[in-house]
């Protein structure tokens, strides 16, 4: 029988040559010149959003590091953490949807579908903070 919680982490390691792919857009202006910018950094956050999304596959009951086992295993510093990011994740939708709906202009509106695209990746990494929250929490688990 097949371990889909060991199938769907295998499958998170996609997020790494998603990850490069970003990389390699993100560096794209300072190689073909700043004209064509906000082209590449749409195509950035939209595979940095894809990037994130598989991300959120890995198994949420293991820590990746020492530090993110720090701050899982503290409610004080995880609650704040988990706080700032919705807030981020909050800001770039609402920018998102402002610029998709607000503007006229298509490369604004380009850079708003990709702002957007990384928000929801977000939103899945949100999901797995709270549930390496709740599985590392020394104050539960004691």
């Amino acid at each position: 029988m097949v371990n889909t919680r060991l199938l769907f982490h295998r499958i998170s390691y996609l997020q790494y040559p998603l990850m490069l792919v970003a990389l390699y857009f993100a560096v794209q202006p300072y190689l073909k010149g700043f004209d064509t910018a906000l082209y590449y950094i749409n195509l950035m956050m939209v595979f940095m959003g894809l990037g994130i999304s598989f991300s959120t596959l890995q198994d949420t009951r293991k820590t990746q590091n020492e530090f993110s086992r720090k701050i899982w295993e503290d409610p004080r510093k995880a609650r704040v953490f988990i706080a700032v990011f919705t807030i981020v994740i909050c800001c770039l939708i609402i920018t998102g949807l402002v610029g998709l709906i607000g503007t006229k202009n298509a490369t604004l509106t380009e850079i708003s579908l990709g702002t957007v695209v990384l928000a929801i990746g977000m939103i899945g990494m949100l999901k797995s903070m709270l549930e390496m929250f709740e599985n590392h929490r020394k104050d539960k688990h004691e």
